[in-house]
């Protein structure tokens, strides 16, 4: 509901609309016509640093954007441009430009994308400018911006009109273009380390390959309930090891029905990957590898500061044991205590909890406690049995298995271990799994009988390993929903009724 000012403001633009299409200007164009010699702001100002004060280029170019602000000064007026990469000024002056250009500058508002051509000049302020000589009005705001200086303060607000975000912090706009470096520089360290590209279902028939509460939805046309994934395809990329595919990955979104906070969301990118032959030694290695090529792409550098933790990744990366840091921390030993015993430790840590599930998710809470405390980088390992139903067993311990978890700024920032190839291992822990849905565990996996039919078949030693956005939440040091351009949100009217 447009109220007070903005509703004048709407109406001022909507009359100056239909003038334009009056004189035959249609205020929302098919194309730039200039758009083949278009060049960016910071391009320009990069090429005529050099140019003296109150000096002009004799030189033309071409820029567009949004115009972001306009000053009307009598003879000499100015407004400024905003493209992807930076703003520049423009000069609009009598006697200098035609009353073409005039005219043009008189109909553009705050908000409006425009192209501009015309000489680079330097103002007498050293700000190099360009003189208008021809300025077209590609789409006209009916909406003004917000305020310059206020911006949209509701955190709420600009989550929800996140293309606003966009357009007032340069900050937020500079984020989107490192997340996609992110991206890229991951998926190009593993192709360049001969690794293939997969692409596997999101929609499943049971929820396997990690420990979570799915979204469940129905298929119309197979009348089937299905479930969106929980893993980056982690069984199906485990199959294509058993027809013979030795390095795989794949980079997709995830769904997990479970809480929101600064380091979880419901739907999220991640990247998995799965190697054959070699087992989670290796995968330390590599990913330790990977992190910092990573990093180095995104942020230029191997420390950031996340969560109140600096972290430098370049300093040697440790292993922290998964029972020996709980009991250096809490002085319980989790091997050997009872569910009750770790329940008491619980309450008296003041950790929340479910006192309905097993003693090992209880454990796996008893450390997220301990976590929180290490500032990393290193890997957790050590992981007991009962937490790690895919991941292959370890030699010297039975209790534990071949799992490695990364640990940055107190949070666990990526997974892998050495796969569980042996099919009647697998089976058996599927079905200790099945049991623990059935006394009421969310997050116990289904049994895949599919999958483990496959592995019937014969899978060689991998390694797998995953990691979430989170990780690039980190190097932003921000909460994950403000790294997301668009997350979900209740609707406004909903909130509007809540309130």
């Amino acid at each position: 509901m447009l109220k007070g000012r903005e509703k004048q403001i709407v109406g001022e633009r909507i009359k100056k609309i239909d003038r334009l299409r009056s004189e035959g200007v249609e205020p929302y164009s098919h194309k730039f016509e200039l758009e083949g010699k278009r060049v960016y702001s910071e391009e320009v100002k990069a090429e005529f640093s050099k140019l003296k004060s109150e000096a002009k280029s004799g030189e033309t170019r071409v820029v567009a954007g949004r115009v972001m602000t306009k000053r009307a000064m009598g003879k000499l007026n100015f407004f400024n441009v905003q493209d992807l990469k930076g703003s520049i000024q423009t000069v609009v002056q009598k006697g200098e430009v035609s009353d073409e250009v005039l005219a043009s500058f008189k109909n553009i508002d705050g908000g409006d994308i425009v192209g501009i051509e015309g000489e680079v000049i330097k103002t007498k302020t050293g700000e190099v400018s360009i003189m208008a000589a021809r300025i077209d009005i590609l789409t006209k705001a009916v909406l003004p911006l917000p305020d310059k200086h206020a911006g949209l303060k509701d955190e709420e607000e600009k989550l929800r009109k996140r293309y606003l975000d966009i357009i007032m912090n340069e900050d937020v706009r500079d984020m989107f273009v490192a997340k996609s470096k992110f991206w890229n520089s991951m998926r190009s360290f593993l192709i360049e380390r001969d690794f293939l590209e997969v692409d596997t279902p999101l929609l499943e028939n049971s929820a396997g390959g990690a420990a979570a509460t799915p979204f469940a939805t129905h298929h119309n046309a197979l009348d089937l309930d299905v479930y969106l994934r929980i893993s980056v395809g982690e069984l199906w990329q485990k199959k294509l090891m058993v027809a013979g595919y030795e390095k795989t990955f794949e980079i997709g979104r995830v769904f997990r029905n479970e809480g929101m906070d600064a380091e979880h969301l419901q739907d999220y990118t991640a990247m998995e990957f799965y190697q054959s032959y070699v087992d989670f030694e290796t995968g330390m290695k590599l990913t330790e590898e990977m992190y910092k090529a990573v990093a180095q792409a995104t942020i230029g550098s191997l420390k950031f500061e996340a969560y109140g933790h600096k972290v430098d990744m370049g300093k040697k990366w440790v292993k922290y044991d998964f029972a020996d840091t709980i009991k250096t921390e809490t002085g319980v030993d989790v091997f050997e205590a009872s569910r009750e015993d770790i329940i008491a430790k619980l309450k008296e840590l003041k950790m929340e909890h479910d006192d309905s599930v097993d003693k090992w998710r209880l454990a796996d809470t008893l450390w997220k406690f301990c976590r929180k405390k290490l500032s990393g980088p290193g890997f957790l390992v050590g992981h007991p049995k009962e937490l790690s139903p895919l991941a292959k067993g370890d030699k010297k311990d039975p209790r534990k298995v071949e799992r490695f978890q990364i640990i940055l700024a107190g949070s666990e920032c990526g997974n892998g271990y050495s796969e569980l190839n042996d099919p009647i291992d697998q089976e058996e822990r599927f079905r200790e799994q099945a049991k623990l849905g059935e006394s009421g565990d969310a997050e116990a996996m289904d049994h895949d009988e599919d999958f483990v039919e496959a592995l019937k078949h014969g899978m060689p030693p991998a390694c797998g390993f995953g990691v979430s956005e989170r990780f690039f939440w980190m190097l932003m040091g921000r909460p994950g929903r403000e790294c997301v351009a668009f997350p979900l949100m209740r609707p406004a009217k909903l909130e509007t009724s809540r309130d």
